[in-house]
């Protein structure tokens, strides 16, 4: 069974930072590309960052030099680190696991994120 499981979501103020997690299990963790999205209220779910199995790396223009997504293949968790972080970051953040050989997507239940003083 396949599972992706997000957490570090929660409250904070504009210009603090939040690190979030996504531990998969029931995959080949290693092989896998694997995303952060975010929806917010009325709005489409969008890309955030990218990395791939081979760790290369790709982010929104809204969100490059503020976010950095990493992975440690060893604890089958991949990782988003937010700094700097603005209102219109509020949005629920889903964590994607996916292969170019037609294994996935995956989705995790999401964490939300909120940002307001």
């Amino acid at each position: 069974q396949v599972q992706l499981v997000e957490s570090g979501g929660g409250l904070v103020q504009p210009g603090g930072s939040l690190r979030l997690s996504c531990a998969a299990s029931g995959i080949g963790f290693r092989i896998y590309d694997m995303g952060w999205y975010r929806q917010a209220p009325g709005k489409q779910r969008e890309l955030v960052a990218s990395i791939t199995s081979g760790r290369y790396t790709n982010y929104a223009d809204s969100v490059k030099g503020r976010f950095t997504i990493s992975r440690d293949n060893a604890k089958n968790t991949v990782y988003l680190q937010m700094n700097s972080l603005k209102p219109e970051d509020t949005a629920v953040y889903y964590c994607n696991a996916q292969t170019n050989v037609g294994l996935g997507p995956y989705w995790g239940q999401g964490t939300q994120v909120t940002v307001s003083s």
